[in-house]
C-alpha cells in the first residue's frame, strides 16, 4: 500500500488534529475529490446526494413562502458589475474574469459571477414597470466562483454550489419582513434537519454583505469550538435599486424605487454538518438529510433464506418511506459495519439465520452505538421512533457543546484568556465602534460573529473601550 492510499484510508483522531481528521472523513466517507485546479472539488455522489436531500426540503419551504426559481447567466459585463461601488469593491479581489472568446479578445471583460445581485437588478429593471409587478419572489440554484487564495474541502471552494435568492418589494416594510423570513427559515433548516443549533443575530457593519444595510446571519458552533457562518439574508433598501434605476408606478401614480432582499445557503453546510456531529468513526449525518437512513445487513449471508429475508425487511422499510439500502456484497459483516459508521448512516438493521429463527433484528444507533433486539414486525414504527431519537440526541449534545462553550466576558482581557484556554463564543458588550471592532480582532483574534437578536444586559460599558455600551456581541474564531 502507498503511503498516500494509507493516509486516505486511516483517520486521524479530532483530538490529535481536527482539519487532518476534517479532511480525512471527506475522502474516506467518499463525499469529495480533488481536481487538478486548485481550490475545485469534485461533489462525489455521496455528498451531492446530501446536497440534493439539502435542496428537496430548502426549495420545498421557499416555494411554500411564494418564490420561483430562475437562472440567470454565469458571466457579468464588466460596466454591470462596476454600478453599485461598495457590493464590487467587496468582491474585486475574488472575480475572475474571461477575456477571450474563442481566438478573439473580448471588448470587455466578464466576471465570472461571484454572486448575482446586479443580474438581478438588470433584469427586474426590463420587467418591473408597476406596483402590480410586486413583488418578484426568485430564487436561483447555481454555482457561483470566488478565487479565493486558500481552500478547504466544503468550507471554501473557489467554485461552489448554493441557492441565492432575490427578492423586490414596493415597500421598505414588506422587504424587511421578508428578509427575517427567510433567515427565520434558514435558523429552522438548521435546527430542525440538521440538529445544528443556532445563535441568531445581525451582523456588524464592518461584516455585513458589500452593499446591504443589514445582514442578518445563523451562527453555529462546531465540535472544535469554531464558529461557522451558516446561512445569511440580507435586506438591501433601495440602493441596488437607484443605482440600476429600477423604478415602478405605485398607487400614488408616482414613480417609486422598490426595495430589495438577497439570501443564501451553500454547500459548506455540508461541512458545517460533519465538524458538529461527527467522531474519530467517521461521519454521523442527521437522519433527515442522510442520503441512506437505514443500512440492512445481513449477517451469515450464504445461509438458505437469509439474503431473501433481509431483502423482504429492506422492502418493507421503502414502502414505509424510508430511504433503505441493503448491503449483500461478499465483504465481511465487520467491514460492512465499520464501512457504513464512517459513512454516518443513522441506523444499522442486522438480521442473521438466528434473529429470523426469532422473528426479530438488531438495531444500532449511529450516533451512541446503542443496541437494541426488536420484533420484526414492530420494525417500522421503531425505525421512526429511532431516527427521531437520534435527531434530538445529535441536537441535545450540539447544544451542549455550544451552551458550555459560551461564556460572558466583563474586559478585552478576559475575552484573550477564555479564548487562549477554551475557545468558543465570547459574549461582551460593545460601544458600537469600529475601532473597538478591529482591537478585539487584533489583540484577542476573534471577529464578531453577530449582534444577537436576544440581547442580555451584561454591563454598562464596552468590553474593549470602557465607554458607554450599545450592544452585546458574539465573538469568536470563524471558518
Amino acid at each position: 500500500m502507498s503511503k498516500e492510499k494509507k493516509q486516505v484510508e486511516q483517520i486521524t483522531d479530532m483530538e490529535v488534529d481536527f482539519a487532518q481528521w476534517f479532511t480525512d472523513v471527506c475522502r474516506k466517507a467518499e463525499l469529495i475529490d480533488y481536481s487538478s485546479i486548485k481550490g475545485m472539488f469534485i461533489l462525489r455522489p455521496y455528498g451531492y446526494a446530501i446536497w440534493e436531500n439539502f435542496q428537496k426540503v430548502l426549495d420545498a419551504k421557499f416555494k411554500e413562502t411564494g418564490h420561483e426559481n430562475v437562472y440567470l447567466p454565469m458571466l457579468i459585463p464588466e460596466s454591470l458589475l462596476q454600478k453599485e461601488k461598495d457590493h464590487v469593491e467587496g468582491f474585486a479581489p475574488e472575480c475572475a474574469w474571461v477575456t477571450f472568446g474563442g481566438n478573439e479578445p473580448l471588448e470587455e471583460r466578464y466576471c465570472i459571477r461571484p454572486t448575482s445581485e446586479t443580474l438581478f437588478c438588470e433584469h427586474y429593471a426590463h420587467i418591473i414597470q408597476s406596483h402590480r409587478d410586486l413583488p418578484k419572489l426568485y430564487n436561483q440554484w447555481c454555482s457561483v466562483l470566488r478565487w479565493e487564495k486558500t481552500s478547504r474541502p466544503f468550507l471554501r471552494h473557489r467554485e461552489f454550489l448554493w441557492q441565492e435568492g432575490h427578492t423586490m418589494h414596493a415597500t421598505e416594510e414588506e422587504a424587511i419582513a421578508e428578509t427575517e423570513q427567510m433567515f427565520n427559515i434558514y435558523a429552522d433548516f438548521c435546527e430542525n434537519y440538521l440538529a445544528m443549533p443556532v445563535v441568531k443575530g445581525r451582523k456588524t457593519d464592518k461584516e455585513k454583505f458589500s452593499g446591504a444595510e443589514a445582514t442578518y446571519t445563523v451562527e453555529c458552533m462546531m465540535h472544535d469550538k469554531k464558529a461557522l457562518q451558516s446561512g445569511t439574508s440580507h435586506y438591501f433598501g433601495d440602493g441596488f435599486a437607484k443605482a440600476f434605476d429600477i423604478t415602478f408606478t405605485g398607487k400614488d401614480n408616482q414613480l417609486h424605487h422598490p426595495f430589495q432582499t438577497s439570501w443564501g445557503v451553500s454547500t459548506r453546510l455540508i461541512g458545517g454538518v460533519i465538524m458538529t456531529h461527527g467522531d474519530n468513526n467517521g461521519l454521523v449525518l442527521p437522519p433527515r438529510i442522510a442520503p441512506v437512513q437505514v443500512i440492512v445487513i445481513p449477517v451469515a449471508q450464504h445461509k438458505d433464506g437469509v439474503l431473501e429475508a433481509n431483502r423482504t425487511l429492506m422492502e418493507r422499510l421503502k414502502a414505509a418511506g424510508y430511504r433503505v439500502k441493503m448491503d449483500d456484497s461478499n465483504n465481511s459483516p465487520g467491514w460492512k459495519f465499520a464501512e457504513y459508521e464512517m459513512k454516518g448512516v443513522p441506523l444499522r438493521i442486522e438480521l442473521g439465520p438466528k434473529d429470523i429463527e426469532q422473528n426479530q433484528c438488531v438495531i444500532v444507533r449511529r450516533d451512541s452505538g446503542e443496541k437494541l433486539t426488536v420484533a420484526l414486525n414492530d420494525v417500522e414504527t421503531k425505525v421512526a421512533e429511532l431516527l427521531d431519537a437520534v435527531h434530538d440526541g445529535l441536537y441535545a449534545r450540539a447544544k451542549k457543546n455550544l451552551e458550555d462553550n459560551t461564556y460572558a466576558c466583563a474586559t478585552l482581557e478576559e475575552v484573550k484568556e477564555k479564548m487562549a484556554a477554551q475557545g468558543g463564543f465570547a459574549k461582551t458588550m460593545w460601544c458600537g465602534e469600529l475601532e473597538c471592532e478591529l482591537r478585539m480582532k487584533e489583540e484577542a483574534g476573534v471577529s464578531s460573529r453577530c449582534i444577537p437578536l436576544e440581547q442580555e444586559h451584561l454591563s454598562d460599558v464596552c468590553a474593549i473601550c470602557g465607554k458607554q455600551a450599545k450592544k452585546m456581541v458574539y465573538w469568536g474564531v470563524a471558518y
